[in-house]
């Protein structure tokens, strides 16, 4: 048996299924749970990363030739002396990363919450290849979230957002060490929590786009300029440049658009990368904020304009890039043919990697006494939901196991909020399959009145749409459905955190399951 490395080469699941094409595009660029895009530009080469919050390995990184069709090609931080996640919930873990490129040299700076000095830490890694390996943690002085760098004048600026506000410094940018006194460089324009800092410098001026209103509705993109980079900042009077909660996009499908990126592309055109999100059910939304692009042009008084008026649509009639061609985002994974795992499968905080293996046989998930409901590691893999409409399912069995043993597949939005479709140990020798619901401290299950011997692969399902997860087994050639469940439930608005859903694995308790694929179709 092989055991599986974090550090394996997988072209990841594209974001559009169209045909290559010269103008237009859809949003968003990269669906499902990857929010808090930085982008930056290397001659004709694109790299993006996002935050990760609770989950291992941490902060994806992309590669693109045209800022819409992404290909992941590595994790930033893979190690556990880089992402250090114990108790994390989905409100901790890494926040927004900014990726930049110096000098032969790229970084990646970031925040642990929860797990840095005093709870909270900033700190950057370099790698002279996005794909990695990335270095170990350079820790920094100055707190807030969401840091940024820009290299300018032959100096290294350090941004982000104590106190409720944008203070500014220059560091060493080998040691980290600060170089001169943090300062308070801008507060927005009012909008609440004033965070995702970045500072370009163009024509002379100083840029800082920040954004405020909180990551939710009324998130918005603001931006200011100065002749001298420690301000005063004079704000743009078009303020907000990209805003959904007024009238033209108050129908719109998207929804809380902020914290954005800028970037120049090698034609000279603009474009700007942010996160929204896509409510799908009473306003509420589940596949967790995405990755949206827009393009960006400059007015006659030197301000940027988003796609003409502040707002953005899912289907982008716009002059592109040349285009590469796009990835069909159904896959399969054949356990059995895989000695390790793609890059766009993340554990629950720090695993054990002993507990996950593969084989001719296929992926085994070794169960623990640690559940899906525990602030601990639980024997856990997953894939990030990218679509409203889908349809996951796997072949796994159980195999010998003890009563309580469960091995089977979580719609998983948190500790507390997820549902779970699994085999289980009926006490007699037998195998039954069970569906589980767990909202809080509500929780229940129902059992299919099946019995199957634990050598016996079983299919289990799950389909999504906006309103309902249904889920149904294959069983000796007999379908079985065990009924729906609210989305609601599930929803970022009801279960609270900073993530969207993830379908994924698990395996509890004294069994060692072995999973033979398992299959993603957007619908």
């Amino acid at each position: 048996m092989k055991h599986i490395f974090l550090s394996c080469v997988f072209v990841a699941a594209s974001l559009q299924a169209s045909a290559a094409v010269t103008e237009g595009y859809v949003n968003p660029v990269i669906p499902g749970f990857y929010p808090d895009p930085s982008v930056c530009r290397v001659g004709d080469d694109y790299y993006l990363v996002n935050s990760s919050f609770q989950f291992f390995p941490g902060v994806p990184v992309f590669h693109s030739k045209d800022l819409i069709h992404w290909t992941q090609i590595g994790n930033v931080l893979d190690r556990e002396s880089q992402l250090p996640l114990k108790g994390a919930s989905a409100w901790l873990g890494i926040y927004a990363p900014t990726i930049r490129y110096n000098d032969g040299t790229y970084y990646m700076i970031t925040t642990n919450v929860g797990n840095g000095d005093n709870g909270r830490g900033n700190f950057f890694v370099t790698a002279t290849d996005p794909a990695g390996p990335w270095s170990e943690p350079v820790w920094l002085d100055q707190g807030g979230i969401d840091p940024s760098l820009l290299f300018a004048d032959g100096k290294t600026y350090f941004v982000s957002n104590p106190d409720g506000a944008i203070w500014l410094c220059e560091i060493d940018p080998v040691t980290g060490k600060q170089l001169t006194e943090s300062r308070r460089i801008w507060g927005g324009t009012g909008g609440r929590h004033p965070e995702a800092p970045h500072i370009y410098k163009k024509d002379g001026w100083y840029y800082l786009m920040i954004a405020e209103g909180g990551t939710e509705m009324g998130h918005m993109v603001t931006i200011a300029r100065s002749r001298d980079i420690y301000g005063p900042y004079e704000a743009n009077p078009d303020n907000p440049i990209l805003y959904h909660q007024r009238q033209i996009a108050q129908s719109s499908p998207i929804q809380g658009t902020g914290h954005a990126d800028l970037v120049e592309a090698h034609d000279g055109s603009w474009w700007l990368v942010c996160l929204a999100f896509r409510p799908q059910t009473n306003n509420m939304h589940l596949t967790g904020r995405e990755t949206y692009l827009a393009p960006v042009t400059w007015n006659a008084d030197g301000w940027p304009v988003v796609n003409g008026n502040g707002t953005i649509s899912v289907n982008m009639d716009v002059a592109t890039l040349p285009q590469t061609e796009p990835v069909d985002r159904a896959v399969t994974y054949d356990f059995t043919s895989m000695d390790r795992l793609p890059y766009n499968w993340v554990y629950l905080r720090n695993p054990d990697m002993d507990n996950y293996c593969l084989s001719s046989a296929g992926l085994s998930l070794k169960g623990t006494g640690v559940d899906l409901n525990s602030i601990e590691s639980p024997t856990y893999v997953a894939v990030r939901q990218q679509d409203i409409d889908f349809t996951a399912s796997t072949v796994v069995s159980l195999g010998k196991s003890e009563k309580e043993a469960e091995a089977g597949v979580s719609v998983y939005m948190d500790m507390m909020s997820h549902y779970d479709l699994f085999l289980d140990e009926s006490g007699d020798g037998t195998v039954r399959v069970t569906l589980r619901y767990q909202l809080n401290s509500i929780s229940g299950e129902r059992s299919l009145p099946v019995e199957i011997d634990p050598a016996t692969p079983v299919t289990l399902s799950v389909k999504g749409s906006a309103e309902k997860y249904s889920f149904s087994c294959l069983v000796n050639g007999t379908d079985y459905s065990l009924g729906d469940l609210d989305t609601r439930y599930l929803s970022t608005e009801t279960a609270g955190g900073f993530t969207g859903i993830t379908i994924g694995l698990f395996a509890v308790g004294d069994a060692t399951a072995t999973f033979r694929s398992f299959v993603y179709q957007p619908e």
